[in-house]
């Protein structure tokens, strides 16, 4: 398997993909949520270990700003907090297992096998907004039945603009979830929003994109 850990304290991290290692698994690690955000949008995992406390950004919302961003990878969350409330608000946010510390690294591996023979999750089809149709999983998206040519960072922040659509997105959470603590240049923003322009509206008679400045983005429909 192909694990992430998302976990912020490094001796625990250390420690589990140690182990998962010496088991034949290939890893990669986060310590908060900002940067498991951007790791997968740049790869795929076959399962994801999900610390729940973590500074910038906690593990539940990190796993429901991911399912918003159509990333269907199953998550076991991983962490102290034990009672019913918390494991139901795991299992709300997105999560598909929750186990508690302190943990038998035996139990964790089953646990992680059992996800990934499961697969992706199932339940994160296609979106719509008016005339615009959007699959996450496979990256393709149409408005009115045309194909839309987009690059994988303006399909990222169509992607979030559909999920919130018809709501305004704030420039700073494009920001936050397309690239995370690495934050580009005041430039590149814009000219991911031109190129999503060019595809989404210019071969079109009326625009879904729009711009409040100083503000941020929404989709709207006519």
């Amino acid at each position: 398997m192909k694990i992430l850990v998302v976990e912020d304290n490094p001796q625990v991290a250390e420690t589990i993909m140690d182990y998962l290692e010496l088991s034949g698994h290939r890893m990669d690690c986060a310590y908060h949520g900002q940067a498991a955000l951007q790791l997968l949008a740049e790869q795929r995992f076959d399962v994801i270990i999900m610390d729940v406390m973590m500074p910038r950004l906690d593990g539940l919302s990190t796993v429901a700003r991911l399912r918003e961003q159509g990333i269907p990878t199953p998550v076991l969350f991983l962490t102290a907090r034990d009672s019913l409330d918390d494991k139901l608000a795991g299992f709300k946010a997105g999560g598909d297992d929750y186990l508690v510390k302190p943990f038998a690294m035996e139990e964790l591996e089953v646990r992680l096998q059992a996800l990934a023979l499961r697969g992706p999750r199932c339940d994160m089809g296609a979106l719509s907004v008016g005339e615009l149709t959007l699959d996450p999983a496979s990256s393709r998206a149409t408005r009115a039945g045309v194909e839309l040519k987009l690059g994988k960072i303006p399909f990222q922040i169509l992607t979030l603009l559909v999920r919130r659509a018809p709501h305004l997105v704030s420039r700073q959470e494009v920001l936050d979830t397309v690239w995370g603590d690495e934050e580009p240049d005041s430039d590149a923003l814009r000219s991911h929003i031109y190129a999503l322009r060019n595809a989404l509206d210019k071969p079109f008679p009326t625009p879904m994109l729009e711009t409040l400045h100083g503000q941020g983005y929404r989709l709207v429909t006519s």
